[in-house]
């Protein structure tokens, strides 16, 4: 690799100066509010909104200097995107400690978490899990596919569908389905998000299992996001989308079982566990 000039570490230091003056300025931001929380709890979860979408912002300005080591010195700056990789797990946190982190579970057993946020309207939750979902996709996007932590943002990823379903007031959504209700093109394209992050979580969990771990928790919980998805496409009506669900997981539980079968077998015959 090339020396790198002090004329581009000078120039590099002096625009990045900026921003993190600005990260600084968040983060003194995040205390002050985590402060207020104590004293305002039944605020807490509008500020922890607050927070989620603040740890974006981080990400967007993380980024920002790793593309400026880019280009300036030649190199990634692995600091920087550790910290964005941090600041999606925060910001996915805080929307869990607010909606739950539920999975596959009746609407009825996380319902009351979002009369918490019952103000914070539809178009605003559809924008803030837009905004997370793409600051995600630019993190794992800047570490690159061969990554050391190519895997982990499966899981990343499937907080983040979580949580962006269980955003949905999946009691009330059906009704508001109407061009003339305010809000009605955000809570449609959030419900086709949904559905989308469903099947792709689920198909990378699969992936994982099959590509690198072969644990049989990795593809329970890809079966997990498909149960999920089955429950949403009932709600919808999909009616011909909800067979193929339903024969994917009967698929994946069948493997599965096979697969856990055959590795009990090994264990047996390696003494590892006893018949």
């Amino acid at each position: 690799m090339a020396k790198i000039s002090q004329a581009a570490k000078k120039k590099y230091f002096e625009k990045i100066k900026e921003y993190k003056k600005l990260v600084n300025g968040i983060l003194e931001g995040e205390k002050k509010l985590k402060i207020a929380m104590l004293s305002d709890k039944a605020g807490a979860n509008y500020k922890k909104l607050q927070l989620s979408d603040e740890n974006i912002n981080l990400v967007s300005y993380y980024l920002l200097m790793n593309s400026l080591s880019v280009a300036l010195l030649g190199v990634k700056n692995e600091a920087f995107l550790n910290e964005a990789r941090k600041c999606c797990y925060k910001s996915i946190i805080y929307l869990e400690e607010i909606v739950s982190t539920y999975i596959d579970a009746p609407f009825s057993e996380y319902e009351d978490r979002l009369v918490s946020i019952e103000e914070y309207d539809d178009i605003k939750r559809y924008n803030l899990v837009r905004k997370l979902g793409f600051a995600i996709a630019s993190v794992e996007d800047a570490f690159g596919i061969n990554s050391k932590w190519k895997w982990s943002f499966v899981e990343l990823e499937g907080r983040y569908t979580t949580v962006l379903k269980n955003l949905i007031n999946l009691k009330t959504v059906l009704g508001r389905l109407n061009p003339s209700v305010p809000g009605y093109n955000e809570r449609r394209e959030h419900l086709d998000l949904a559905v989308e992050m469903l099947k792709r979580t689920s198909a990378r969990y699969r992936e994982k299992y099959e590509l690198s771990t072969l644990r049989i928790d990795d593809m329970k919980q890809g079966i997990h996001y498909l149960a999920a998805l089955k429950r949403l496409q009932i709600l919808l009506g999909e009616s011909e989308e909800l067979e193929i669900t339903k024969r994917k997981i009967d698929v994946w539980t069948t493997k599965m079982e096979a697969d856990s079968k055959k590795k009990d077998e090994e264990k047996i015959r390696k003494g590892i566990i006893k018949k």
